[in-house]
């Protein structure tokens, strides 16, 4: 149920604040490694970054497909996901649009289906990758420790690794959505987003 009167609690702003601030240090660090040849490179630094996060800021999603799959598990209020979420797309915009300005090539930014497969089998990856790391968040919801930010960050490495060479491996709706919004370039773009219809834990509790 919605409660206006969160409106009002420091602790709900420090919460909103907290996503925006993990999701552009996240999107910043995986941007900045993306100009490497190999997608080694932003797989390691999403790992690292996720896992530092996970242990700084209180644990923050820094993803909207995860933050939907608290909301569909009733393990978060409406009121918050909704404003964790709007805070998770404006910290990737505003990290998106700083590498454009600072990198040397802005298309490297965009998540696309590569080559080596189609849509479909980009989406069955991405799909995947996502599930496993709903599962990590899942498993260490609300502890901001050391062991969490290693799932964590284990977590998104390996599915940035597992789906990258299909289709970026992003995993996170708000990676993508930002260099899609400050490029202007939506090529496969339903392949990221559709994560948000298919993210692990709709429909239980």
């Amino acid at each position: 149920a919605l409660c206006p009167q969160e409106l009002r609690s420091g602790c709900f702003w420090r919460g909103v604040l907290a996503e925006a601030t993990a999701t552009l240090l996240f999107v910043g660090t995986v941007l900045g490694a993306s100009v490497a040849p190999t997608p080694l490179a932003p797989a390691l630094a999403g790992g690292l970054v996720a896992g530092g996060l996970a242990g700084s800021l209180g644990a923050p999603q820094a993803n909207p497909a995860l933050t939907l799959a608290l909301l569909c598990t009733r393990k978060l209020g409406l009121l918050r996901g909704a404003a964790g979420i709007l805070a998770q797309c404006a910290g990737a915009v505003l990290a998106s649009a700083a590498a454009r300005l600072a990198l040397p090539d802005d298309t490297g930014l965009v998540t696309r289906v590569t080559a080596m497969g189609t849509a479909r089998q980009a989406l069955a990856w991405e799909t995947f990758a996502t599930f496993q790391l709903a599962l990590a968040a899942f498993a260490t919801a609300d502890r901001a420790s050391s062991p969490a930010g290693l799932a964590l960050g284990s977590a998104v490495a390996a599915g940035a690794l597992a789906a990258g060479p299909l289709s970026g491996g992003s995993m996170n709706p708000a990676r993508s959505l930002g260099p899609a919004i400050v490029t202007g370039i939506w090529d496969d773009h339903w392949v990221s987003q559709r994560q948000l219809l298919e993210t692990p834990g709709q429909g239980q509790g």
